[in-house]
C-alpha cells in the first residue's frame, strides 16, 4: 500500500483535536445497556469513518485491538504530549483499523452488531446468546458465520451488516443466471477456484468499474487482487449472501458442494463414464467426481440417457413456463424429460463450457463440439445454440457415434441387385457419383461405408468435408473454413494437385464446386459427393440449375443414389394383420398380397413404439450412354424420371414396399418418407 501524509489523511477524515472530556467513565467493565434501536445507531454515526477517505485511498485491513494498544503505547507522540495531535492521530487510526464485526465476543463492533441484529429482528436473543457462547469457546470466529451455521436466516443478517458498514447489500437473481443475475465472462476471468475460495462473484460492470459481490467487503487485500485479476481500473464491492455466491458458481457447473436437490431425479446416474476432453486434450471424468453439482449431474444424465436410448439428436427447448428435452430416436422426436424451467440457463451454460463456447454471448447463434466418452464409447457431439424469444437459448446436439460408420454396405439394407450396381459405381476409375436425400437420411454413412470398401493401400483417397464428422484411417480428410476462404471449391482445387485417385466432397453447394468436380471427373478422377434432392433423377436438374452445362453433366455423371431411412419393425412384437379395405386395395395396386401386411404392436423392448432401429430405402440411377444423350438435351424432370424408370430404375417407394412385404418395416413407414413422382 502506498504511503500517505498523516495530515492529508486527517484532513480527509475531518478529525478534530479534542481533549478528553471530564467525567469520563472510570476504567472497568461498563454496566450492561439495553439494545439500542437500529435507527438510533444509524443516526449516531461516529465522526470518522472509512467512507470519508475512500475517495483518497483504499481502506486498510482490520487491525486487532491489542495491536492498536501496543502501537499507541509505543507512539513517541503519545509519550511527549497525550493531549495534542496524538488524540487526533489515535482517533483517525482507530477509525481506519476498525476490527471486523464479530471478531471477538468482547469487541465493541460485535456488541454493536448484536444489538443491531436484535433491533432488526434478524435473530432472536436466544440465537445471539448461543452464538456468543460459541465465540467464547472458539475465539476469532465471526459472529455472522456462527449465527448462519446455527440456522439463522443469512439474508437479513447480511442486510444489517451492510447497513452498519455503509456498503450496498444485494441479492443475486439466480433464476436469471447469466441473463442479468451475474457476469459469467468476468467470473471466468477471476477463475472458479478463486471465487470459491473467497466466496466472490462478479455481478456486472458500471462504466469502467466492475461490481463484485462478496461476503467480506472489508478485505482490502481481496479488493486489490480482484482488481488485478480483472484488469479494471476500479472495483466496487457489494455485500451478498454466501448462498447466492454458491448458487451462481453452481450454475456454471464449477461448484461441487451441493448435490442433494436432484438426487431423486438422478438416482440412476451411476452407470458408465462421461469423460469430456477439453482443448488441452486432458479428459475430465465427470462420472467419478464424487461431489458433482445438480447441473453437472443433470447434463450427464441427459447425455447418458440419450446414448442408452439410441438417440441421434438431443433437443433442449426452453418455453416460457416449461423446459423440454427431446431425443430424436429412429428419425422421430420424443419428449423424454422436463427439468425445472429455472435450470434452463444453467444447463445451457454447462453445455457451452463443455463445448468451449462463450457463455456470456447469448445474442447470436454459436456452434461447438463436445468430445466425450460415455460407457466406454468415444462420441462427438456437434452442438448448436440459437437465441429464442423467451430469453434462453435453444440447444441441439447431434450425436456422432463412430460405431455407426463401422458397418458394411451389406448391412445397410440394399437389395442384392442394387448393392451390386452400387459397388460397381464406387469402384469406377473416374466420373461423378452422387448420394442424395434430406438431412439425416444416412448419406454420410453410405459414403463412408463405400470408401471403406476401397483398397486404401493402392489408392490415394482424400475428402473435403464441413465438418469432418468421423475420422477414417488411411484417408486424408480436410475441413473447410469459409471465413478464411477455404471453401469446397478451393479445397477441391488444391486436392487435384495432390495426385488423388478418389475424392469425396461433402456437398456440392455452388457453381464453383460443381464445375471443379466435373473437371476432376473428366480428367480421370472418381468424385463422390452429396446433393439435397427428393429423388435420383432430380439431381440432374439440380446440377443444371446450379449453372453447369447439360452436356457436361451428361458426360461426367456416372450414377445417383437417392435414399431414405425408415424405422425397422421390432422383431419382438411385429405381427401380420388383416388390412382394412383401403389398405388391401393399395397393396393390390403395389402388387402385394394382403397376407404381406405387417404392423407394429409395441413392447418394452421398443418403448411401445413397435419399431427398433432403421433400414435404408434406395433408388439407384445408373447413367448409361442413352441417358447421357437425354441429359445433354436438358429434359424436364417428369420426362426424365419416366425414362429412368423405363430403363430399370427401382423407385424409393417400390423398394420400400418390398421391404414392407418382407416384414422389415410397415407400409405406414414407407408412405411417411416416400413420395411417388
Amino acid at each position: 500500500m502506498g504511503k500517505y501524509n498523516i495530515d492529508d489523511i486527517l484532513s480527509q477524515l475531518g478529525a478534530e483535536n479534542e481533549a478528553p472530556k471530564a467525567g469520563s467513565a472510570a476504567p472497568g467493565r461498563p454496566a450492561p445497556k439495553p439494545p439500542r434501536r437500529l435507527e438510533d445507531m444509524q443516526s449516531a454515526k461516529r465522526p470518522h469513518t472509512i467512507d470519508k477517505a475512500e475517495s483518497s485511498f483504499s481502506p486498510l485491513p482490520a487491525m486487532p485491538s491489542a495491536q492498536r494498544r501496543r502501537d499507541s503505547e509505543n507512539d513517541p507522540a503519545v509519550k511527549q504530549n497525550s493531549s495534542a495531535p496524538t488524540t487526533r492521530v489515535g482517533q483517525a487510526v482507530s477509525d481506519l483499523y476498525r476490527p471486523e464485526a464479530g471478531e471477538g465476543d468482547n469487541s465493541g463492533a460485535a456488541t454493536e452488531l448484536g444489538e443491531a441484529l436484535l433491533a432488526a429482528k434478524a435473530v432472536t436473543p436466544e440465537q445471539l446468546t448461543t452464538a456468543k457462547n460459541v465465540i467464547k469457546q472458539s475465539p476469532g470466529r465471526r459472529l455472522v458465520d456462527v449465527l448462519i451455521e446455527q440456522g439463522a436466516d443469512e439474508a437479513p443478517i447480511q442486510a444489517v451488516v451492510a447497513q452498519l458498514a455503509h456498503v450496498p447489500f444485494e441479492r443475486i437473481d439466480l433464476e436469471k443466471g447469466l441473463d442479468g443475475g451475474f457476469d459469467g465472462k468476468l467470473l471466468q476471468r477471476l477463475g472458479s477456484d478463486f471465487c470459491k475460495k473467497h466466496l466472490v462473484v462478479p455481478l456486472r460492470t458500471e462504466g469502467k468499474r466492475a461490481v463484485v459481490g462478496t461476503t467480506r467487503p472489508d478485505d482490502v487485500f481481496l479488493l486489490d487482487e480482484i482488481r488485478r485479476r480483472l484488469g479494471v481500473p476500479a472495483v466496487k464491492l457489494v455485500l451478498v449472501t454466501g448462498f447466492d455466491v454458491r448458487g451462481a458458481l453452481e450454475i456454471l457447473g464449477e461448484d461441487d458442494t451441493q448435490q442433494e436437490d436432484l438426487n431423486d431425479i438422478l438416482a440412476d446416474v451411476d452407470e458408465g463414464d462421461v469423460e469430456v476432453q477439453q482443448k488441452s486434450s486432458e479428459a475430465v471424468d465427470l462420472e467419478q467426481r464424487a461431489g458433482e453439482s445438480p447441473v453437472i449431474r443433470y447434463v450427464n444424465y441427459i447425455i447418458q440417457t440419450a446414448i442408452k436410448e439410441g438417440a441421434s439428436d438431443i433437443h433442449i427447448e426452453p418455453e416460457e413456463k416449461k423446459l423440454k428435452v427431446r431425443f430424436r430416436i429412429d428419425g422421430i422426436l420424443f419428449e423424454m424429460m422436463n427439468p425445472p424451467v429455472s435450470m434452463a440457463a444453467a444447463i445451457t451454460s454447462r453445455l457451452k463450457i463443455m463445448a468451449n463456447l462463450d457463455i456470456s454471448e447469448r445474442r447470436i447463434p454459436q456452434d461447438g463440439r463436445i468430445r466425450c466418452t460415455v460407457q466406454g464409447r468415444k462420441l462427438d457431439l456437434r452442438m448448436s445454440t440459437l437465441p429464442t424469444a423467451v430469453g434462453v437459448e435453444k440447444t441441439v446436439m447431434r450425436i456422432l457415434d463412430t460405431r455407426s460408420i463401422n458397418v458394411q454396405l451389406e448391412d445397410l439394407g440394399f437389395e442384392a441387385r442394387t448393392l451390386e450396381l452400387w459397388k460397381t459405381q464406387v469402384q469406377a476409375p473416374h466420373g461423378i457419383v452422387l448420394v442424395t436425400g434430406p438431412t439425416g437420411s444416412g448419406k454420410t454413412t453410405t459414403l463412408y461405408s463405400s470408401l471403406r470398401q476401397l483398397d486404401k493401400n493402392k489408392l490415394n483417397i482424400s475428402t473435403v468435408e464441413d465438418p469432418v464428422e468421423y475420422h477414417l484411417d488411411g484417408i486424408t480428410q480436410t475441413q473447410t473454413h469459409d471465413r478464411i476462404g477455404m471453401t469446397f471449391a478451393t479445397a477441391l482445387k488444391a486436392l487435384l494437385r495432390q495426385d488423388p485417385d478418389v475424392i469425396m466432397v461433402g456437398e456440392i453447394r455452388d457453381h464453383d464446386t460443381a464445375h471443379t468436380a466435373v473437371q476432376a471427373a473428366l480428367t480421370g478422377h472418381l468424385v463422390l459427393s452429396t446433393l439435397h434432392t427428393n429423388d435420383a433423377p432430380g439431381s440432374v436438374t439440380r446440377l443444371v440449375n446450379i449453372g453447369l452445362e447439360p452436356f457436361l453433366v451428361g458426360a461426367a455423371l456416372n450414377g445417383v443414389l437417392a435414399q431414405r431411412l425408415v424405422r425397422r419393425l421390432c422383431a419382438g412384437c411385429k405381427k401380420q394383420s388383416e388390412p382394412s379395405e383401403d389398405m388391401a386395395e393399395f397393396l393390390q395396386m403395389q402388387g402385394l398380397d394382403k397376407s404381406q401386411h405387417w404392423v407394429a404392436e409395441g413392447c418394452d423392448k421398443c418403448r411401445n413404439t413397435g419399431y427398433a432401429g432403421r433400414v435404408g430405402l434406395y433408388e439407384l440411377l445408373v447413367v448409361d450412354d442413352y441417358l447421357r444423350d437425354v441429359i445433354a438435351r436438358n429434359p424436364n424432370v417428369s420426362e426424365f424420371r419416366r425414362m429412368c424408370l423405363e430403363r430399370g430404375m427401382v423407385s424409393l417407394q417400390t423398394d420400400g414396399m418390398a421391404k414392407a412385404a418382407s416384414g422389415l418395416t410397415s407400409v405406414k413407414e414407407v408412405l411417411r418418407v416416400t413420395k411417388e413422382h
